[in-house]
């Protein structure tokens, strides 16, 4: 049967009990948006999963149940695997950066064992001169600490910024709201500082 100008598709008749069909009509608006794809879901279904609706089901359910264990475990076995990278890389790479921020923000840095040791090397020369001590202009002092001053308080505006949000599936992520011209600005000093 086709209807002109309305489908790109054929439709075909089936011959089936008028309660079969008013039973499937409202069990397809519960499924899908149309009967046709409320069919094909059913049908995925069951090839999918192997069952057939002409046999006891228990059978097929208990092989499905072994299967989705091996599938579970190694999908365990990935997951461990993935949450050791991300501590190695939490271990070698983040802590000693939030480390540095934390002592940028006068923070004493929390270390228990330094994250790598570098061998030095002293050379003891026999005529060596007494060590000079250097010290640093007043200006320039102040400077440093009027430049420290003001990157803390660009960072502590820049995490009052900061919010959690907690969304329905997945971890709680932190939103940054800041608008676009702020972002650029800070970009800007960064760039200009370095």
């Amino acid at each position: 049967m086709r209807v002109k100008k309305k489908y790109s598709y054929e439709y075909l008749a089936l011959n089936l009990k008028a309660s079969v069909v008013k039973r499937f009509r409202s069990f397809s608006k519960k499924v899908a948006k149309s009967q046709s794809e409320a069919l094909n879901i059913m049908m995925d279904f069951f090839e999918w999963h192997g069952v057939d609706p002409s046999q006891k089901f228990t059978k097929s359910i208990i092989q499905e149940i072994l299967k989705n264990r091996e599938r579970t475990n190694t999908s365990i076995k990935r997951n461990e695997a993935t949450i050791a990278i991300i501590r190695d890389i939490e271990i070698n790479q983040t802590k000693p950066n939030n480390a540095m921020l934390l002592a940028l923000f006068g923070e004493n840095a929390k270390t228990k064992k330094p994250i790598r040791k570098e061998k030095k090397i002293l050379e003891k020369k026999k005529d060596s001169q007494p060590e000079i001590e250097v010290t640093v202009p007043k200006i320039r002092y102040e400077r440093l600490t009027e430049k420290l001053e003001k990157i803390r308080l660009e960072y502590s505006y820049v995490l009052n910024k900061v919010s959690m949000v907690k969304g329905s599936f997945g971890k709680a992520y932190f939103k940054l709201e800041l608008s676009p011209s702020e972002l650029e600005k800070f970009k800007r000093t960064l760039k200009n500082n370095s």
